[in-house]
């Protein structure tokens, strides 16, 4: 798991330290583009209030001019009284209101000119302070050209106005920081593998201390299963070959090489078993390593084709008696031709070719236990009805029956395997006299 962590942790850098170029890229464009923002600091319609405020400076002279003409019109000098609106509307005021006493009708006229006045009086008022307000500044007109153009220059780059300019410039922000932040990760995945590393040193160099006490356990185990099988002469020896715990050389078992050796005569040195061992010697060193790590992580079948091959007599019983050992804690299937192993077997299937010279077949027969006997014996003398043979297959079924039924009652614990599983054993082979007097199994 630490392993695999640590893999994860490296994608991720080597993902970040590719992608490192065009990041602090990025971040220069960024920084860049805000810095220059910043440094004019535009507000929000900015862009249209300078140019409203240079079309006032650039005008003020003609604003200025209209407006006082217009104050003029609306109210002359004091010497003139027929000349600005103001007096005129005064005087049509007064006429009316000499004779209105004659015509209720002109009151209401009177009136509506009463408010003409009073609205002409205070236009005329705000027209007054306008003129006054209205100044020709070149400076302040310079400046706010150089900050159009300044600002002109922003929205080229950033927006179509000022608004936008100050949007990207936010926006902008934002990215910066988490750019800014994804340096920070890469400095804590960084912080982390080398986190990872120091715990995977750890590690290794404990299951390498455990690797090793476990292989002398193991070899021991697998030398008495192999002077079983009729190999009392052969050196099993497990080599470990550690390395310096390193980014290199860690995996997700750790730092070492394992490697099985066999010296299957005395004076020889032990060598691999693709090289030191026949095809029968292979065989059956599998079969004592699979006996003894039985139980300790068991799979659901185990398929042992021809494992006895290349031995006979009393090994061959023992290769039996070690499948159906292993049989206890897992589905056992095996492919075998000698009559030892099969009478230790639950179950007996006969597996025949024929051909009627066209077409070849194979036949699937699930053997009785008379067929079981009859069988036996055409393997041991390749005679299915010599009653010696015969005798000799209830023989070897009578005993595979007792060895496994004492498994039953008394189970015996391997230190380095976990209890087997209690089976059911088949029924006991009964033998029975045939009519012309053989012995017959079932």
């Amino acid at each position: 798991e630490a392993y695999a962590e640590l893999r994860d942790v490296d994608v991720a850098l080597n993902r970040d330290e590719s992608a490192e170029r065009q990041r602090l890229q990025e971040l220069d464009l960024l920084r860049f583009g805000i810095e220059e923002i910043d440094a004019l600091a535009p507000q929000h319609a900015e862009d249209v209030s300078i140019a409203a405020e240079i079309d006032r400076l650039a005008h003020a002279e003609s604003l200025q001019t209209a407006a006082a003409e217009a104050h003029a019109a609306l109210h002359g000098d004091d010497v003139d009284e027929s000349s600005d609106a103001v007096s005129l509307v005064a005087t049509a005021r007064r006429r009316l209101d000499a004779v209105a006493e004659y015509d209720s009708r002109l009151a209401a006229l009177v009136a509506q000119l009463d408010e003409v006045v009073a609205v002409l009086v205070d236009t005329t008022s705000a027209i007054a302070a306008y003129v006054d307000s209205v100044e020709s500044d070149p400076a302040r007109l310079d400046h706010l050209n150089q900050r159009r153009a300044d600002l002109a220059r922003l929205t080229r780059k950033y927006g179509a106005h000022v608004d936008q300019v100050i949007a990207w410039r936010e926006g902008a922000g934002k990215r910066f920081d988490d750019l800014q932040s994804a340096d920070a990760n890469h400095d804590q995945l960084a912080a982390k593998r080398r986190e990872l590393v120091e715990g995977l040193t750890h590690s290794a160099v404990a299951l390498t201390g455990v690797r090793t006490k476990a292989a002398a356990a193991f070899e021991s185990h697998v030398m008495i299963e192999l002077r079983a099988l009729s190999m009392p002469d052969a050196t099993f020896h497990i080599e470990i070959r550690g390395s310096e715990p390193s980014d290199s050389s860690f995996g997700p078992d750790g730092v070492d090489e394992v490697e099985f050796l066999l010296a299957a005569h005395p004076g020889t040195e032990p060598v691999t078993l693709s090289r030191g061992a026949s095809g029968g010697e292979r065989s059956r060193v599998m079969l004592a390593i699979e006996v003894v790590l039985a139980g300790a992580d068991p799979v659901p079948t185990m398929v042992f084709d021809e494992v006895d091959a290349g031995v006979g007599g009393r090994a061959a019983v023992e290769v039996g008696r070690r499948l159906a050992r292993l049989a206890r804690t897992t589905q056992v299937l095996v492919v075998t031709h000698l009559p030892q192993v099969a009478a230790f077997g639950d179950q007996h299937i006969r597996v025949i070719k024929g051909s009627d010279g066209r077409v070849t077949r194979s036949s699937v027969t699930t053997l009785d236990s008379e067929e079981r006997a009859s069988e036996l014996a055409r393997m041991l003398a390749g005679l299915e009805d010599s009653d010696t043979a015969r005798a000799h297959a209830t023989e070897l079924l009578d005993m595979a029956y007792a060895e496994k039924a004492s498994w039953t009652e008394s189970v015996t614990k391997s230190p380095v395997t976990k209890p087997p599983v209690k089976r059911s054993q088949p029924a006991r082979p009964a033998a029975k006299k045939e009519s012309r007097g053989g012995p017959k199994a079932e």
